[in-house]
């Protein structure tokens, strides 16, 4: 009796399988084990083309709901080793998911995660294959990106960049850019911090020696000193003219109320006290021109 040799193929991995038979449902695939019995199933749903019995075809392994191996021809469209932005199709308890264009998401482990990827958003990853030999992918890809950046020779300090957030850290965020250019953001530079993943537009603050860039989420203080204003005003439109904020306030109130900081909100209302457009009394802040309800609080 032939002895039967151990499976070669397990689920998450791409192999070049040959065509041995064809029958109703599909094309079934050597599994190369001595036993027809474990030939996987290419189902004509995951045929991309015609196969014919003889020829060689790569395909993507994975579990059907029984927990049978099978097999599609819808394979990566990425090669082991490269980095892409990933749409992440689902999260469970372990880790998630992601779409690298295979039949199956490919699981990405939580120690490979960079924050907390939710469903729909799209995050930078490298694919590899794991000690267990399945594919995998992690968003630990600040080496790969920075061999893949150039330094910014032709930018200038004021100038407008696209691109999108692969880490946080400590000390801030890092972009990598449409451009292949690295910009660093530090957290005092981000009016709120954003997704690992999120697609933003950075302002160069500085030109480093190396060409490596640093820039600001926020606005100039000149732009930024009319739109908190406006918020402000907004705040005091909709809590009838009045509110109980001024530049005694700690900051942890001003943040919470305004999501700016304390010097942004004393520039602000610095700036409406001149233009005449509020007044502070008795640690009230009130907007010029329209009644107050101090007056009739008591009625």
């Amino acid at each position: 009796m032939t002895e039967r040799k151990r499976r070669k193929y397990g689920p998450s991995t791409v192999a070049r399988l040959r065509v041995v038979r064809l029958g109703e449902f599909g094309a079934f695939l050597d599994a190369e084990t001595g036993s027809t019995s474990d030939d996987i199933l290419l189902h004509k749903t995951q045929q991309t083309r015609e196969v014919t019995v003889g020829e060689e075809v790569d395909v993507f392994l994975y579990l059907d709901p029984k927990h049978r191996l099978t097999a599609s021809m819808k394979v990566p469209r990425m090669k082991e080793g490269q980095v892409a932005r990933l749409s992440v199709i689902n999260v469970s308890r372990d880790g998630a998911f992601l779409d690298v264009g295979a039949e199956r998401g490919i699981f990405l482990p939580y120690a490979g995660m960079r924050g907390r990827p939710q469903v729909g958003e799209v995050v930078w990853a490298k694919l590899y294959t794991d000690k267990s030999g399945r594919l995998a992918v992690t968003m630990e890809v600040e080496d790969e990106l920075r061999r893949a950046s150039k330094p910014a020779t032709d930018v200038r300090v004021g100038a407008h960049l696209a691109g999108s957030v692969y880490n946080i850290t400590e000390s801030g965020a890092f972009i990598f850019t449409d451009e292949r250019y690295i910009v660093f953001v530090a957290h005092k530079e981000m009016q709120e911090r954003p997704r690992v993943g999120a697609k933003v537009t950075v302002r160069i603050t500085y030109v480093r020696a190396d060409g490596r860039l640093n820039g600001s989420l926020r606005e100039p203080k000149e732009k930024a000193l009319v739109s908190d204003a406006e918020r402000i005003l907004d705040y005091l439109e909709s809590h009838k003219g009045r509110m109980p904020y001024s530049d005694k306030t700690t900051p942890e109130i001003i943040k919470a109320k305004f999501q700016i900081s304390k010097a942004a909100f004393k520039r602000a209302i610095g700036h409406l006290l001149k233009a005449g457009r509020i007044e502070e009394k008795d640690g009230w802040t009130l907007l010029v021109g329209r009644p107050s309800d101090a007056d009739d609080e008591g009625a």
